[in-house]
């Protein structure tokens, strides 16, 4: 019988040579920005304590949580007769101590309550790894995916927020993606339902609203009243959440609306420094807008939310975060304010893949590929080539003598702009022939200027 076709778990990817030159210029890209503000580099395991990871993330981050099985006899102590689905959660939490890390801020917030002594605040740290969630796979969404997080933390200043909105704005203008900055606050929201008299439901009605992109205001607005909230708190609460015009019309319409809740008010007078801050900057080509809709449905965030929207292709959310008060709190170190906010790089990869702007020089594995005649000719080329990559262009020889159309081919499917010839006639009059690629054009130069031939094509 023959062997079932080798395949992967849903919602990952393998990636091919063409894909990954693609994924580390964003990587790259968003690295340099994350440097150039004086960001540091972190990583942490991709599997926490599973008490680190639950009660995190709310009730549905919590069953989106991957779970390792412990190792050996898992079921070593456990009364068979726990084991059922309506048992679920509870018989995880004894045959699973450790889970796949969900997102990167819970893992920083352990990071600095387990190193805080040997760490200098405010703290600011970048790190780009991978996590997991189990979500039902689909466009745009997958069970393995990577997160590049930008957090600073021991510090409650807003132009913490100001910094983080410059970052975003300089990643998606140097990616080349048209993109739309939306605001909102925490505080906003719970000065919203304090003044429809639901402050108790915050979290349902905080969760509602974040699904407002996906499933529109009418299936929010009944799950709010599945969730217990009055008709007449939905009714009051419709033009809060649709409130339109500028955002300093907005935040004046809401000083009146919510002029009975204090939280609410600390929350308007955040966003009006934060815009204020932006005003004064020059050359911010993001649109930055208060969204009254946005949630963010994570409990940890207290203040600033953000969520970054691509302009050009319908897509979820392709940058989020927002500040969180006392995150370390949950780990025993109270007070600790941070911000941050999260690039998905993997939406970024589709939305750029689907707007075809990724750089044309990223396909190309090698600048010169030197054509082999022979062993003699390879030998004569191997220098050549150690001091082309000495300089530092990429250079490689075709391994086999073959026939020139197959060396060729080989060039031309992995992009290599130029082949380097180098024969019989070429060697004794220290010569090498150039082929661009691109052109069909060949000239013959003497083999002393190939590096100024390259450097001067390449530039």
């Amino acid at each position: 019988m023959a062997s079932a076709k080798p395949s992967i778990p849903k919602g990952t990817r393998d990636f091919s040579p063409i894909e990954m030159a693609k994924r580390n210029h964003i990587f790259d890209t968003i690295k340099s920005v994350f440097k150039t503000y004086g960001y540091q580099p972190i990583e942490t395991p991709a599997m926490e304590t599973l008490s680190t990871l639950l009660g995190k993330y709310g009730d549905e981050g919590d069953r989106l949580l991957f779970k390792i099985l412990n190792s050996g006899d898992f079921t070593k102590g456990i009364d068979p007769s726990s084991i059922s689905s309506d048992n679920a959660n509870a018989l995880s939490t004894q045959i699973c101590e450790k889970g796949l890390r969900y997102d990167l801020t819970v893992p920083f917030a352990r990071f600095v309550v387990q190193y805080r002594n040997g760490i200098t605040f405010p703290f600011k740290r970048y790190q780009i790894q991978p996590v997991w969630r189990a979500d039902r796979p689909q466009k745009g969404r997958y069970r393995e995916f990577y997160q590049c997080d930008v957090d600073v933390i021991g510090s409650n200043s807003l132009l913490n927020e100001v910094e983080l909105i410059l970052i975003i704005d300089e990643v998606f203008r140097k990616l080349g993606v048209n993109n739309t900055i939306k605001l909102n606050n925490r505080k906003i929201l719970s000065g919203m339902v304090q003044v429809v008299g639901e402050a108790e439901r915050l979290i349902d009605i905080t969760v509602a609203i974040d699904k407002i992109d996906k499933i529109g205001i009418e299936a929010v607005n009944r799950e709010f009243a599945e969730k217990g909230v009055s008709q007449k708190a939905i009714g009051q609460l419709q033009p809060i959440i649709l409130l339109q015009g500028t955002n300093n019309e907005k935040l004046d319409l809401l000083t009146t609306a919510l002029a009975t809740s204090e939280v609410g008010l600390a929350g308007i007078e955040e966003m009006r420094s934060i815009f204020k801050n932006l005003e004064s900057i020059e050359g911010l080509t993001t649109t930055v807008e208060l969204d009254l809709s946005l949630a963010r449905g994570l409990n940890y965030y207290t203040g600033s939310i953000f969520e970054v929207k691509a302009n050009d292709m319908a897509m979820g959310s392709i940058c989020g975060g927002g500040r969180y008060d006392d995150l370390t709190g949950i780990f025993g170190l109270k007070d600790m304010s941070g911000v941050g906010v999260s690039f998905g790089a993997d939406r970024i990869y589709d939305v750029m893949e689907h707007l075809n702007i990724f750089p044309e020089s990223l396909l190309a594995s090698s600048q010169v590929m030197f054509a082999n005649f022979g062993e003699k000719e390879a030998v004569y080329c191997l220098p050549i080539l150690h001091k082309l990559r000495s300089l530092g262009v990429s250079a490689e020889l075709y391994p086999d003598s073959v026939k020139m159309k197959k060396q060729f081919n080989y060039a031309h499917k992995k992009n290599i702009q130029f082949v380097a010839i180098v024969g019989e006639s070429e060697m004794q009059k220290g010569e090498i022939s150039i082929k661009n690629m691109s052109t069909g054009e060949q000239e013959t130069i003497n083999k002393q200027d190939i590096q100024n031939f390259l450097q001067r094509e390449l530039s």
